[in-house]
């Protein structure tokens, strides 16, 4: 059975998608430690980031550069923070979360938003790209 992930790329269920390329796809978190929390999933379907192999690892990280740094331009933070976990979906994913405080990298807080921000934002950051 396809991952939600997998399910997401392929049009499947609905999400507010930053950036795609052949290989790679981001899309915010519908459950946001901060504004802009996104996340950043090699098409290919694989449990764990270190099972991937060494091109699809490296290209996941140069994706998820750029959609940080489009990322840092777009929202008004000091930083935008990366974690790799790996433990709620079955499909390697970064998260790329714009830090004002060392809050927003716990999980625990989380930012409620609204489809038109979600939408507002996305846009906002789709120009920086």
């Amino acid at each position: 059975m396809s991952s939600i992930f997998t399910r997401i790329i392929n049009g499947e269920i609905p999400c507010y998608k930053i950036a795609e390329d052949e290989n790679y796809f981001a899309f915010f978190d519908i459950n946001p430690n901060a504004k802009g929390h996104t996340l950043c999933v090699p098409k290919k379907e694989v449990n764990k980031i270190f099972d991937l192999d060494e091109e699809t690892y490296l290209g996941l990280m140069a994706f998820s550069r750029k959609v940080a740094i489009a990322l840092e331009k777009a929202v008004d933070c000091k930083r935008v923070g990366m974690a790799v976990i790996g433990l709620e979906v079955p499909h390697v994913h970064v998260h790329l979360i714009p830090l004002n405080h060392m809050g927003e990298m716990t999980f625990q807080e989380k930012e409620k938003m609204t489809p038109e921000q979600f939408d507002e934002l996305a846009a906002r950051v789709r120009e920086q790209l």
